[in-house]
């Protein structure tokens, strides 16, 4: 196998890598022992500027200017960390905080309502930006997402993050880690999860703070940071000769922040009403999964975290643009993934399924419900489009495996079973691999993953999609709380996980907590409502439905999506009632 499951994580207090003094160690110990017992505590939060001033780019082609600051959170002493679940989608969203007493961690439970949903805290930053004048021009609260781009701020602290890149999106997702490693600081800025401000070209001074119901929670100081804000207007036409390119990196870099997401060039054309609201926007960029290759994954690309103002201000004096990614002294959490080798040659030895962990796959309701016409391109027809997730809550990894035959059109598929230690332990047949040559897709597919069903309200069949055969990549985060969880998931993007057209083998993997999701928005994936009568349904997602796969539980596979279809051929209407608390269609 290519790479061992990754060790539990350890909620344990983190050791910088700089030695210190032994004697400074020991009166350390000492103090610590003639002190009383000391009070669960959490880190020591500070709100800082990572310079004095910025300057922001008003495009003629973009809806304002887009508030990227350049404000941390910094984490000092332990690290910040935030565990955000649901216990079902009855359940409200609550958040407990990992404290620490004597060096062992604490679980204490936040306020009810301190969050609604998983994209972050909500009203966490307070910005007020005044011109030159002094009059106040702008005032208003940002959510924060611990997962931002983030940064060490001191030499000793941990070389890496444990925490997960992003915070998750997906409107069915179960659980979350948020978290800012000790010594490290997290960007503020709200991204996709704020409207840009209509600021005419000009020079005005911003003041950011942090709310009062956070300074109280979590013990930060009110010292709001001061950055003096110049913006310029330009236009991608005057950035010649990369106006091109110019337009390219600015599109990407703010993809989605307008309200609903817009669609990304790869969904172009899907025809109105295709873009998700904010609540429904898919794999963080962070994943590296871009329109090239998570074309019909999804459900769309949300938009990037902020990039540390070094890096902002090196792409903007540079032509081209530098690609971000985590490199020499660069680490604003936009690497893409490395590919997964499969092995090089079929299994040998006697097929088995022996005794050990095993993935579980589960279905997500589906959501991003809509009635389109199939791109315009089968008049007369009406489909139901949606989006499907299919998730593994572990406690093992899916892997499989395709190995072709020379000449043959299809590989044989395998899927692999690996001991507490990562060791390879059996395998079993698992049906086949197809090569899907279709734009947009052009990568090998592994066989019967999962089904789309529309069943009347009795529960029988009345239309199946079509789409049964999928490319596993780690899209969205759905519950990164259970057991064996992978915060840092390799295949997150399609180009590190499904092959060439001459590929010899291939590797597809599902880790635990993540899920695939498809848009279905194609004909013959979505569902043809043309001759179904209006009335009540519900859309099935079936995971695993030939049972080829093995897995530690076959009985929760399906989940069904309640909807109504109404309206008249070639204007038929779908109403999508809430799914218990989560009301996103």
């Amino acid at each position: 196998m290519t790479r061992k499951r990754t060790a539990r994580l350890r909620r344990t207090l983190l050791a910088g890598t700089t030695a210190v003094a032994v004697t400074a160690v020991t009166a350390g110990l000492v103090a610590a022992a003639q002190e009383p017992a000391k009070a669960a505590k959490g880190p020591k939060l500070s709100l800082v500027a990572a310079t004095t001033s910025v300057t922001l780019t008003s495009w003629k082609e973009e809806p304002g200017v887009y508030l990227d600051l350049g404000t941390y959170l910094v984490s000092e002493g332990t690290p910040l960390e935030l565990k955000v679940t649901r216990k079902s989608y009855k359940d409200p969203v609550a958040v407990t905080q990992t404290v620490y007493e004597g060096g062992k961690a604490k679980t204490k439970k936040l306020p009810t309502g301190t969050v609604k949903d998983f994209s972050g805290l909500p009203g966490f930053s307070e910005i007020t930006l005044t011109d030159k004048a002094g009059k106040k021009v702008l005032t208003r609260s940002e959510g924060f997402c611990p997962n931002n781009a983030s940064g060490r701020v001191r030499p000793d602290a941990p070389s890496t993050s444990k925490y997960p890149e992003s915070c998750p999106t997906n409107p069915f997702t179960l659980g979350s880690v948020w978290g800012i490693e000790k010594g490290w600081a997290a960007n503020t800025y709200a991204g996709s999860y704020t409207k840009p401000a209509q600021l005419p070209a000009g020079a005005y001074t911003a003041k950011i703070g942090v709310a009062k119901k956070y300074r109280d929670l979590f013990g930060i100081a009110d010292k709001p940071a001061t950055v003096k804000v110049t913006v310029v207007e330009r236009s991608f036409e005057d950035e010649n000769p990369n106006s091109a390119l110019r337009s390219s990196a600015q599109a990407g870099e703010h993809a989605g922040h307008a309200t609903g997401h817009h669609t990304p060039s790869a969904h172009s054309g899907h025809g109105p009403g295709h873009a998700p609201a904010p609540v429904e926007a898919a794999a963080p960029v962070t994943s590296g999964a871009g329109p090239s290759y998570n074309v019909g994954h999804g459900p769309l690309k949300a938009a990037p975290p902020a990039l540390p103002w070094a890096l902002k201000k090196k792409q903007q004096m540079s032509a081209p643009s530098p690609r971000a990614g985590d490199t020499a002294g660069q680490t604003d959490g936009s690497r893409r993934a490395p590919a997964l080798k499969p092995l090089s040659k079929r299994p040998a030895g006697k097929p088995s399924v022996p005794d050990v962990p095993k993935p579980d796959l589960r279905s997500l309701p589906a959501y991003g419900i809509i009635v389109s016409d199939g791109e315009k391109d089968i008049p007369g027809k009406d489909y139901l489009a949606f989006s499907a997730n299919v998730w593994n809550a572990g406690p093992a990894q899916l892997v499989v495996d395709g190995f072709r035959s020379p000449g043959k059109a299809k590989m044989d598929a395998y899927q692999y079973f690996y001991d507490a230690k990562g060791k390879q332990v059996g395998y079993t047949p698992t049906g086949t691999m197809e090569w899907d040559p279709r734009p947009g897709h052009v990568h090998w597919h592994f066989t019967d993953f999962a089904s789309y069903r529309l069943l009347k309200a009795d529960k029988k069949e009345a239309v199946r999609s079509g789409k049964e055969a999928f490319c596993l990549a780690n899209t969205d985060a759905i519950d990164y709380t259970v057991k064996n969880a992978n915060w840092h998931p390799f295949n997150t993007d399609l180009s590190t996980a499904c092959g060439e057209e001459n590929s010899i083998s291939v590797r597809e993997v599902l880790d635990v907590g993540s899920g695939d999701t498809y848009t279905q928005d194609l004909p013959g994936q979505s569902f043809d409502i043309t001759d179904v009568p209006n009335g009540t349904y519900y859309i099935q997602v079936l995971a695993n439905p030939e049972k080829r796969l093995k897995e530690t539980n076959l009985d929760n596979n399906s989940a069904l999506r309640k909807i109504v279809l109404g309206g008249k051929p070639g204007k038929r209407t779908v109403t999508v009632p809430a799914h218990d608390l989560v009301n996103a269609n």
